[in-house]
């Protein structure tokens, strides 16, 4: 109540811009808010259905890529003569060097396979030289973590980013030991995964992509400059760096970001490998940003020129219907001859326009009053006489029936039963006309007004007019509007009776027919010319005062047919000279229900 009683005392200018605050700028600001909001979290939630389908791309090619070593290692591992080569012992250098150059199955796979770039057996054989594949491992190789691993695991695979001591370089390689029948310990093999083949994999990537080893070592990347280094380098949170398999929001060099991960588990390996994609929050919604700071920037001049419309044209009010209120205290003091001009079709100009109106009229209601009084008697008496002769005026239908009654009854009485009979079929039909109305009624009672009224005419024409009814027994019960083959009838009968001395045959049928009902209305009158036919038919879509006054039944029957049924259903009528007419019409099946 507060609120409504300071909105009313309050200035018409105030009142205008408070509401178009209310209703304009704060639903339109908290649906800025909701679609800003809606709008970032679907691309940040489409970014990560990518992403996703990014890596996990990246780790079934990883996958296949990988594979390529790990069978290499299954071979050889299982490989009697490189085992030989690798553990036997030698008599001279020369034997050695021998041995070495007829085993070619290392170089060959170099060769056949472009998935990897090195191989490598380490094996502790004093007999045995240091080459380009078989290797004296000393104790700094003896010492590294992943020669340790690898005989601790017993055959198991590894996969760690690892120096090659002969190239001088880091490679992500899988390392595995196996036995030997004549040396302990066991060796080591090694086999390099291919730079260029584990790079190629993730440089059609837009975003940042890793491949991780077990011990957060960046083993490959679309960025070259985070090879070889550790995630711990890059700033990554310890969601990153301990996370398994998913998907997580993170800080990655103080950005909010999202990360997703996806594991590589190579089978019969003791540790994997993880994909990690990692995408900034800010850069995802830099261009959705870009359009909600245009859509602002536009809001705000879009509101601000309607702050500037809203108060000219509160001004513009305000002026009038203070012009407006004037002239109403002037009328409210008792002067009526005040008179006010205001410009407009708007409320406040028809305002002004009603009130020279109401004035005028308090004017002559004032002399009229007056004059009121002087009459009162007068009218007094005027009114008792029109309520007499309202009263007078009721007939009541009842009347009708009844003096028609009395008048069969007398006729019967008299032994004139054909006239009985007639009057009979009146009444009937002027009770039927009368009661009516839009609701529809059977195809029977419809059948038996147009009965009562061919009855009628042939009472009238005698042997000049004769009928036939053709109706499917089916059909009796089927809904139509009333009057609609009545008038049909009649025009039949003018057509076939006052044009034709002979006399005239009138033929009604209704039956079924695809999709509906037909009813058809057929005379032998005198029939139409062609341009009366054509005429005849511009009639029935021809405006009611252009039509004549026999056409009329017509044209009512044919619109209320379209206005019910459709275009389909309207009247169509056939004629030649000399040889009749024909009406149909078409009700469509749904009416038989």
């Amino acid at each position: 109540m507060f609120f409504i009683r300071v909105m009313n005392d309050m200035k018409m200018k105030k009142k205008l811009a408070i509401t178009f605050i209310s209703v304009a700028v704060l639903p339109l600001l908290l649906c800025g808010i909701f679609l800003t909001g809606k709008l970032k979290e679907i691309v940040i939630k489409d970014t990560s259905m990518q992403v996703s389908a990014n890596v996990e791309r990246v780790q079934k090619r990883t996958e296949e890529l990988i594979r390529v070593p790990l069978d290499i290692s299954y071979r050889l591992t299982n490989d009697n003569r490189m085992k030989k080569v690798a553990g036997q012992k030698y008599d001279s250098y020369v034997e050695v060097i021998k041995t070495y150059q007829e085993y070619t199955d290392i170089r060959d796979y170099l060769q056949l396979y472009k998935e990897i770039s090195g191989i490598r057996v380490y094996v502790a054989n004093p007999g045995a030289l240091n080459n380009w594949e078989f290797i004296q491992p000393d104790e700094t190789i003896a010492n590294q973590f992943w020669y340790q691993e690898a005989i601790s695991e017993k055959g198991l695979a590894g996969w760690n980013l690892i120096t090659d001591e002969r190239k001088g370089a880091e490679y992500l390689s899988l390392i595995r030991a196996f036995s030997l029948d004549t040396l302990e310990p066991k060796g080591v093999l090694v086999i390099n995964v291919d730079k260029q083949q584990l790079s190629s994999i993730l440089d059609q990537e837009s975003f940042p992509t890793l491949i991780v080893d077990n011990r957060n070592r960046i083993v490959a990347s679309n960025k070259a400059d985070l090879f070889g280094k550790n995630l711990s380098e890059i700033h990554a949170d310890e969601t990153i760096l301990s996370s398994q398999e998913g998907s997580y929001k993170t800080l990655v060099n103080g950005k909010a970001s999202k990360v997703v991960i996806a594991n590589l588990n190579p089978e019969n390996s003791w540790n994997g490998l993880r994909i990690i994609s990692i995408f900034s929050v800010s850069e995802i919604t830099r261009d959705a940003n870009q359009v909600i700071r245009l859509g602002v920037v536009v809001m705000t001049a879009s509101l601000l020129f309607a702050v500037l419309l809203i108060y000219a044209s509160a001004s513009l009010l305000s002026r009038r219907l203070l012009r407006l209120s004037k002239h109403i205290s002037k009328a409210g003091s008792g002067s009526l001859e005040t008179f006010i001009h205001i410009d407009g079709k708007d409320e406040v100009g028809l305002l002004s326009k009603q009130f020279n109106a109401l004035v005028r009229n308090v004017k002559q209601l004032i002399q009229e009053v007056k004059e009121t009084v002087d009459q009162k008697n007068l009218i007094e008496q005027r009114q008792n006489e029109i309520r007499f002769k309202m009263l007078a005026s009721q007939i009541n239908p009842h009347f009708l029936f009844n003096s028609l009654e009395s008048i069969r009854m007398e006729a019967h009485i008299r032994k004139q039963d054909d006239i009985a009979e007639a009057v009979w079929m009146l009444s009937k039909l002027l009770r039927s006309s009368l009661e009516a109305d839009n609701r529809r009624i059977s195809l029977r009672e419809e059948l038996e007004r147009v009965r009562c009224y061919l009855d009628i005419q042939k009472f009238r024409y005698e042997d000049r007019l004769n009928y036939r009814l053709t109706i499917d027994p089916e059909l009796e019960d089927m809904p139509v509007p009333p009057l609609i083959i009545q008038p049909l009838i009649e025009n039949a009968i003018v057509h076939g009776l006052d044009y034709d001395a002979e006399g005239a045959v009138i033929d009604l049928e209704v039956k079924r027919i695809p999709g509906g009902v037909q009813v058809k209305v057929i005379d032998n009158g005198a029939g139409f010319t062609a341009d009366r036919l054509v005429k005849v038919r511009e009639e029935l879509t021809a405006s009611v005062h252009d039509q004549e006054g026999q056409r009329i039944g017509l044209r009512n029957v044919n619109d209320r047919l379209v206005l019910l049924y459709g275009p389909s259903s309207a009247l169509s009528i056939e004629s030649e000279p000399g040889n009749g007419a024909c009406i149909t019409f078409f009700i469509p099946g749904g009416e038989l229900k």
